[in-house]
């Protein structure tokens, strides 16, 4: 079941994507359970990694905070330099840097799952990105993007650690890591046996988000922008190159460098997009909107298409590393 919902969930995307397009009426009752989903997508995730696994990570930082500098040096940058050179109108530009500001998104970690990759590194390097986020957001969106006329810069900062720190970083991040690494300490034998549930579980949670998503722009969505179809494209193509490929460089294992690659090119377009129905003026806002939906159903799509080619293509060095990744070790659980 989890291998087949994996090979189809690119088209997946894009069906539930075409159909809330369409038909947005149908997901509207899901607008107000998003927080309420990605809680599901992160404590699924969660509890598959073990106490032993987390302990692992922060033993050797190195890779952690690599991969949080790569993710807020590389994304903004990237965005900033493609609506520059696609000479992108300022809604559209406002829109495309916001999305390279935010955090990391929470759908990596169930890709990073799937390509056998670092999970319990996925997980810890997605709250601490959504952490810093609180206050490097905000300065970051200021420094690429010249709108103090468009944008309440102070307030945005204010509203968004309010927000942030009580939504997001306590009841998306914290708690379900924390319920996760308990269950797993506790029940992590019989864990074992419906484990890949979980990546089912959440497979269908970012689905739903998907459709939620693009439900909150449908209306922008009349508009033809191609300038930010290509713009979402190249940014998600390059964050993924770049991370995986300066990992390389930094002579990271096979996992560490696939969950780079996977936390640095996939964005949290979900804020993006609230947060551009909070603090653009209504001139602009459902364009830029527009930004962070393209960009749900884009990163997913290559995401997950990533995943799958990485899932049954991996070094026979790496095959015990990937191994005890994906499933915990639970020898070393008494």
């Amino acid at each position: 079941m989890q291998i087949l919902l994996a090979r189809l969930f690119p088209a997946s995307v894009i069906f539930v994507s075409a159909l809330a397009y369409q038909f947005p009426a149908l997901f509207n009752g899901i607008v107000p359970h998003i927080t309420s989903l990605l809680v599901v997508i992160m404590l699924s995730m969660a509890i598959t990694v073990s106490v032993h696994d987390f302990c692992r990570v922060l033993a050797h930082p190195t890779p952690l905070f690599v991969g949080l500098g790569l993710h807020y040096l590389i994304m903004p940058l990237v965005a900033y330099l493609i609506a520059t050179l696609l000479q992108m109108p300022p809604d559209l530009t406002a829109g495309m840097i916001l999305v390279g500001c935010v955090a990391s998104g929470t759908a990596s970690v169930v890709m990073t799952y799937l390509a056998q990759g670092d999970v319990a590194l996925s997980l810890t390097l997605s709250a601490l990105s959504a952490l810093v986020g609180v206050f490097i957001t905000p300065l970051l969106t200021c420094l690429y993007l010249d709108v103090s006329r468009e944008i309440a810069m102070d307030g945005m900062l204010i509203d968004i650690n309010r927000w942030h720190w009580r939504h997001f970083s306590l009841q998306i991040v914290t708690l379900p890591i924390g319920i996760g690494l308990l269950t797993n300490h506790c029940f992590g034998r019989k864990i074992r046996n419906v484990q890949h549930w979980f990546s089912v579980i959440s497979m269908i949670a970012i689905l739903l988000v998907i459709a939620a998503t693009m439900t909150l722009t449908s209306n922008a969505q009349k508009v033809t922008v191609p300038l930010l179809v290509v713009g979402v494209i190249l940014h998600n193509i390059i964050g993924l190159l770049g991370g995986y490929w300066i990992s390389r460089l930094l002579g990271f294992e096979c996992g560490i460098c696939r969950t780079l690659s996977i936390e640095v090119g996939m964005q949290n377009s979900g804020l993006a997009v609230a947060l551009c129905k909070l603090y653009f003026t209504p001139l602009i806002a459902p364009v830029a909107a527009l930004a962070g939906s393209l960009f749900s159903v884009w990163h997913n799509i290559s995401g997950s298409l990533l995943a799958n080619f990485w899932a049954h293509h991996h070094p026979a060095q790496n095959k015990r590393k990937l191994a005890l990744t994906r499933r915990p070790d639970f020898t070393r659980i008494s």
